[in-house]
């Protein structure tokens, strides 16, 4: 899937020029956490979000610092920050370094993006204009559509076992050398060694995600690399 796959089209957009009231109004009226800054001529200059108001001098929630600690910062960021906090334009306030992603852009490049620069939206260009916008809740969207889609069931147990073993084959955090599956009325037994306790838990993950599959039990033995210790799992462990 790509950006134009998911984006809204509709994008809500304020002025540079607009006052920073304006702007948190609209955002609440519309229920959305972000809004790209265009201007007269239709391109991107900003961005504004939730976060841009969280230091404001209206709350009185603007930074304050010791004097030696504006000293080492320098007058440049102290100055930029207090433009941030009074502006009342949003040209004032907004975040000028904008990432955006092109129309063809794949969701798995759009989401590396959004983790990397630590962004909630990303604006969405086809040659210089704005023309939709991706959201987290768009990417929730994607995934809630795609889920509905039905997944061909297995067969039968032997095709269980064939496709859990194959994924199993294919994932490096695996302990494809010892595990092992045993499938019975679609039922999946796991058996073998881990050496981390999150494999158990990824394990039966990956076997709930295989249609067909009616329920996992667990037999995977822990042996903490460190002591040597084996640890049984938690549902062969004996009472106390």
């Amino acid at each position: 899937m790509k950006a134009e796959d998911v984006m809204t089209r509709d994008v809500i957009s304020i002025d540079p020029d607009a006052t920073v009231l304006q702007a948190a109004r609209l955002m609440l009226q519309h229920h959305i956490s972000g809004l790209p800054v265009i201007d007269r001529d239709g391109t991107l200059v900003g961005v504004l979000s939730e976060g841009d108001f969280l230091r404001r001098r209206e709350t009185r929630t603007e930074r304050r610092r010791s004097r030696w600690l504006e000293f080492l910062m320098g007058p440049g960021k102290i100055a930029a920050e207090y433009s941030h906090s009074h502006g009342s334009k949003v040209s004032e306030v907004m975040t000028p370094d904008v990432v955006t992603v092109d129309v063809t852009t794949p969701l798995e490049e759009i989401v590396d993006v959004m983790e990397r620069r630590r962004v909630k939206r990303v604006p969405v260009i086809c040659g210089s204009q704005v023309v939709g916008i991706v959201t987290r809740s768009n990417l929730m969207h994607a995934m809630v559509s795609l889920a509905r889609v039905a997944q061909p069931g297995a067969t039968d147990d032997a095709a269980i076992r064939e496709r859990l073993l194959a994924e199993i084959q294919k994932e490096q955090w695996a302990p494809a050398a010892t595990a092992n599956v045993v499938v019975h009325d679609g039922v999946v037994e796991l058996w073998g060694v881990i050496v981390d306790e999150r494999q158990r838990d990824a394990l039966k993950v990956a076997a709930e995600n295989i249609p067909g599959v009616k329920a996992v039990k667990d037999h995977m033995i822990w042996i903490e690399p460190t002591s040597g210790m084996t640890i049984e799992p938690p549902d062969n462990a004996p009472p106390h």
